[in-house]
């Protein structure tokens, strides 16, 4: 079974998914907010997955930052929604900022280096492979 994580925001949802064996995170795909729920309702039925990761961001002082509430409710509606899939929250402060850096160095060229999407793609992976590192331990 697969884990899945969300890099959200108010304007796009980064998604990530591991390997079935969960051992890789990919990027999978962005999406508007109004529709995740046809996205995941259509994903379900193709795919098996374990648990929902989401990433909580954080002010430095690790207080719960501006964009909490959004995420809060996000959460609660995918709890709602799929009461069967357990719900991880990961620390996300910097993830944007390390995605921007592994995207500027990667070789792209500038346009693709400042698509949102693909930066929010990327901080899904960074969310989702930090869950999977921790618990390798």
């Amino acid at each position: 079974m697969r884990l899945m994580a969300f890099d959200y925001g108010t304007k796009r949802i980064g998604i990530a998914v591991s390997d079935s064996m969960q051992i890789i995170a990919s990027p999978l795909t962005n999406i508007h907010p109004e529709e995740i729920w046809k996205f995941l309702s259509e994903y379900l039925v193709e795919e098996q997955v374990e648990t929902f990761i989401i990433g909580k961001p954080k002010k430095l002082d690790g207080t719960a930052s501006e964009s909490d509430q959004h995420v809060v409710g996000f959460s609660r509606k995918l709890r709602k929604t799929y009461p069967h899939i357990p719900i991880e929250e990961v620390d996300e402060r910097f993830t944007s900022k390390i995605a921007s850096q592994a995207i500027s160095v990667s070789g792209m060229k500038k346009s693709k280096k400042q698509d949102k999407g693909l930066i929010d793609k990327v901080s899904a992976v960074l969310i989702l492979q930090s869950y999977m590192d921790s618990k390798s331990f």
